[in-house]
């Protein structure tokens, strides 16, 4: 018995490129699909030949390489750059084209728009294919790492620490300056202040850049990237995306790059789900992540169901709280109900509290109490609090209705408790 042979390397075979490629493979589905693309209306760079100069790849080339590295997990340009050399299927796919790794970038810097257009455009292909049925959205986000590391990510707080190591050490230099001895000490000293003068006025710059677009940081070589906590403390810069999944089939509806959490993402995101199927009405299912007043407010107003996970009150077996949705509220009276049966009445008064995002006006709401918590029998599984329990009641004003922004996130809790059972569908749908 002995190993199994392999082919002489010196043999010479008549074969083409084509006989090598199963006739099964997707990369087959990838070239068909870009084939028949109408990529001119698209607005791709460099369709249009010019008469002098070197010949520019075609945008439909590249664009099939990228969907390529997107199926098969290669996101790096310079991998796709070499598996342009050594990959069969990648070499059937361009005809044996060998980009650089610098051109296969700039596709993608290039025609941002684009590529949402072709998403687009395969979206409503699914939806020709009746794959799409358009009654059931799951919307989720999920973190991809970006080229971008945490040093290269800037918040106000960061730069303030570095502008104070500055100071400090320029302090340090000018002592070392009042007691150095000869010119060329002193030259190197002046060279040093300079320097970290020089880093200070960057970090400036950065500053300003981060005040001037409302946002909380910013990153230098991935803009779009932004640091997030993954888990146990632990900080990455990453990608936010949000996606929107159908439930006929689980395939993807819509997409954009969001911010670090899901608390302003559903508005938009329902928006495109709209824009690429080209329908108006239809249910939205979504974790809790997702659960704002102004947000749930906007899906109602373009007609759109929504199914959010609430953010329950409800607490854990030490303090044992009664959650904001066992009180009752009465819009009539515009009282609450508590679970002992006692009346919670507001003073009128609005509150106001700060938002944390810069762009989104103050969160105006109600206060709502009783006087019976003195002397209720349950008060100690409701509230350790010393004037007894306060419900908050949004109160922002929506234009065109009579009621605030509270009433749509107690009709959107009321159809999630009442079906349970269609809520979960959500993990089916999006998680996976």
């Amino acid at each position: 018995m002995d190993f199994v042979e392999g082919q002489d390397r010196e043999q010479m075979f008549i074969s083409s490129i084509e006989q090598m490629v199963d006739p099964e493979a997707f990369v087959r589905i990838i070239d068909a699909f870009i084939d028949a693309l109408p990529l001119e209306q698209f607005d791709f760079k460099n369709l249009e030949l010019n008469e002098q100069g070197r010949p520019p790849f075609h945008p439909g080339v590249l664009l099939k390489l990228y969907l390529y590295g997107y199926q098969n997990g290669i996101r790096s340009f310079r991998k796709l750059e070499h598996a342009c050399k050594v990959n069969l299927e990648v070499i059937w796919l361009i005809n044996g084209r060998r980009p650089n790794y610098k051109t296969i970038a700039n596709l993608r810097k290039q025609n941002t728009l684009a590529f949402r257009q072709v998403f687009r455009h395969f979206v409503a292909i699914l939806k020709g294919w009746r794959l799409i049925e358009g009654k059931t959205i799951a919307i989720d986000s999920f973190k991809v790492r970006a080229q971008n590391s945490l040093k290269n990510n800037y918040n106000l707080a960061k730069i303030h620490r570095h502008l104070d190591y500055i100071d400090a050490k320029i302090d340090v230099y000018c002592e070392e300056l009042d007691q150095a001895d000869n010119d060329e000490e002193k030259e190197h000293l002046h060279a040093k202040i300079n320097d970290q003068i020089d880093k200070g006025n960057q970090y400036c710059e950065l500053g300003d850049k981060i005040i001037q677009s409302g946002k909380d940081q910013l990153s230098t070589a991935d803009p779009d990237a932004q640091a997030v906590i993954l888990h146990r403390n632990i900080v990455n810069v990453d990608y936010n995306i949000q996606a929107a999944s159908d439930a006929k089939h689980k395939l993807p509806t819509a997409f954009d790059t969001g911010d670090v959490n899901d608390t302003h993402a559903l508005g938009n995101m329902v928006n495109q789900v709209q824009q690429n199927l080209h329908i108006s009405k239809f249910e939205v299912l979504a974790d809790k992540g997702y659960h704002t007043a102004a947000q749930l407010a906007a899906c109602e107003d373009i007609n759109v169901t929504t199914y959010v996970s609430h953010k329950a009150n409800s607490a854990n077996s030490t303090n044992q709280v009664f959650p904001v949705e066992d009180f009752n509220y009465h819009p009539g009276s515009d009282t609450y109900r508590c679970p002992n049966g006692s009346i919670l009445r507001t003073n009128e008064m609005i509150y106001h509290r700060k938002s944390k995002k810069p762009k989104h006006p103050a969160i105006r709401f109600k206060h709502y109490r009783t006087a019976d918590c003195k002397l209720c029998p349950i008060r100690s599984q409701c509230t350790s609090a010393r004037n007894g329990r306060i419900i908050q009641r949004n109160e922002h004003a929506r234009l065109g209705h009579s009621d605030g922004f509270q009433s749509a996130i107690d009709r959107n809790n009321k159809r999630v408790l009442k079906n349970p059972d269609y809520y979960r569908q959500r993990q089916q749908i999006i998680e996976h």
